[in-house]
């Protein structure tokens, strides 16, 4: 398997709603597999929504903040890799 990328970093996560936020450093799009990663947590998941300003996106450009619905409890300052 290849070595992963820091792709962004959490930025904040609301919990009732299962959603992180998440700076991005490199592009994303619906469809990739990322992985989660940090002191508490460490998971992979596929981005199955991807979200910017309230609005869907099929894919998003490195420097934005977006929305990610996650599967599992994410925390400020996790890396995001893919």
């Amino acid at each position: 398997m290849a070595e992963e990328k820091k792709i962004g970093k959490v930025t904040h996560y609301y919990g009732k709603l299962g959603v992180a936020i998440v700076k991005l450093q490199k592009p994303l799009k619906v469809g990739d597999k990322v992985h989660f990663k940090g002191a508490h947590d460490d998971f992979t998941q596929e981005i199955r929504e991807l979200q910017y300003e309230h609005q869907a996106l099929a894919a998003a450009k490195a420097g934005q903040e977006v929305g990610i619905k996650v599967e599992q409890k994410v925390h400020e300052n996790d890396e995001v890799l893919a």
